[in-house]
């Protein structure tokens, strides 16, 4: 079951990112006075199709054979194939009739309805997880040192204040490896009980750090609060 559910997801997203595709050539032909006489989402291989509608001069259409989709666009001989229309002279809503910047929009359209797309999708992605870096005066709680940590003098609900003279604004910055792999030692400042405090690492801490079974020096320090159960 969870194999035709992973198979339904993947043709559902392949099949918008063919539309997307075709969309772009599609709305690129239109703007330009271009006829489109098919749109399809799968190949109508043979003549054969699982559905199709046509409204005004196009028609709309789900071929059986998922490989892909197309649109035809009238004029364009690699889309048509269409040798005897090609004979006879250019029509004005033909794809051949256009200039030649034209014509190159019409092909690259889908190219860029892709790239817009991704564009959007990333953006959202953005914008609904918020900020990858963590801010580190978000961490009210402080750290959590690894044993390595903890004998360099890091102590469980330590804040960081700065590292190397410079202010940690992302929590990931006191970790950069232009801090670990600098040529001296790495010098934190942190807070502790409301005193701040500095914590300097030892000469071989670069073996040390190698050697030990956890690579991160400390996480962010999280609280928990467990409700009561609710009666009922």
């Amino acid at each position: 079951m969870q194999g035709l559910i992973m198979a339904a997801q993947l043709i559902t997203g392949i099949s918008i990112l063919v539309i997307l595709h075709e969309l772009g050539h599609f709305w690129a032909a239109r703007a330009f006075g271009i006829k489109v006489e098919k749109f399809y989402l799968f190949f109508d291989a043979w003549g054969k199709k699982l559905f199709s509608i046509k409204i005004g001069e196009t028609e709309y259409g789900i071929g059986w054979l998922p490989l892909g989709g197309y649109v035809k666009i009238a004029g364009m001989i690699d889309e048509s194939m269409d040798t005897e229309a090609m004979a006879k002279p250019a029509e004005p809503w033909e794809f051949r009739s256009k200039p030649a910047w034209q014509r190159l929009i019409v092909m690259v359209g889908g190219v860029v309805m892709n790239v817009i797309a991704g564009i959007i999708i990333f953006a959202a992605i953005k914008f609904t997880y918020g900020e990858e870096n963590l801010l580190n005066k978000s961490l009210k709680h402080g750290i959590v040192p690894n044993e390595l940590a903890k004998s360099y003098g890091f102590k469980t609900g330590d804040q960081l204040i700065g590292v190397n003279g410079k202010t940690i604004v992302y929590f990931n910055d006191a970790l950069n490896s232009e801090i670990l792999l600098g040529q001296k030692p790495p010098m934190y400042a942190i807070n502790r009980n409301g005193v701040d405090t500095t914590i300097t690492f030892p000469d071989n801490y670069l073996d040390q750090l190698t050697k030990a079974k956890r690579g991160t020096l400390f996480m962010p320090r999280m609280h928990l609060q467990v409700l009561p159960k609710m009666p009922g």
